[in-house]
């Protein structure tokens, strides 16, 4: 097993590492108004990569297409692909970009990250697990807690859906070199 701090000193790990959307998720999690039933959805469309440069450099994005939200209710998932809230039509893709990394500890790391939804982009950061995939692969688990209004997705449902949305995100990168 490879640890964090192995990976950012070994230059064979430098270069190109690519999302592998068939081992990853990316989930969003929200609560009622009134917090008696949570909503929850994945996004079922999105690519990435990441760049690891020496020393402990850390770069990359993640693009999601936000009319890939499924929450497994079809009139909900119309709903919220809509103007009404993430405008999926005229702002078809959310991203995430990752600007740098700081070490917290053996296998965690502070991603800074940008995330842009609806045009209105906003800093971010993921604290995030990072272990080894037996393959060769690594993988980034992490979550983070936004207020949707702040990007512009209103889509007020009286009550239905709280103002905070919890992202997470389970992703497997593979080095491409």
């Amino acid at each position: 097993m490879v640890s964090l701090s192995e990976l950012f000193s070994d230059p064979a790990s430098t270069g190109t590492w690519t999302l592998d959307p068939a081992q990853s998720t990316i989930g969003v999690r929200s609560k009622s108004m009134w917090g008696l039933v949570p909503v929850k959805g994945r996004f079922t469309e999105f690519s990435g990569d990441g760049q690891l440069s020496s020393p402990q450099t850390v770069s990359g994005h993640i693009e999601i297409n936000a009319a890939s939200l499924r929450t497994g209710i079809r009139k909900r998932d119309e709903h919220l692909h809509s103007a009404d809230f993430f405008g999926a039509e005229t702002h078809p893709e959310i991203s995430v970009l990752i600007t740098g990394a700081d070490a917290i500890d053996g296998d965690t790391i502070d991603l800074r990250a940008e995330l842009t939804i609806k045009g209105t982009t906003k800093p971010l950061t993921l604290r995030t697990k990072v272990t080894p995939v037996g393959d060769g692969g690594m993988r980034l688990v992490t979550e983070a807690t936004v207020s949707r209004r702040e990007f512009g997705v209103d889509g007020n449902l009286v009550g239905m859906i709280g103002d905070k949305s919890t992202i997470s995100g389970d992703l497997v990168f593979r080095h491409t070199r």
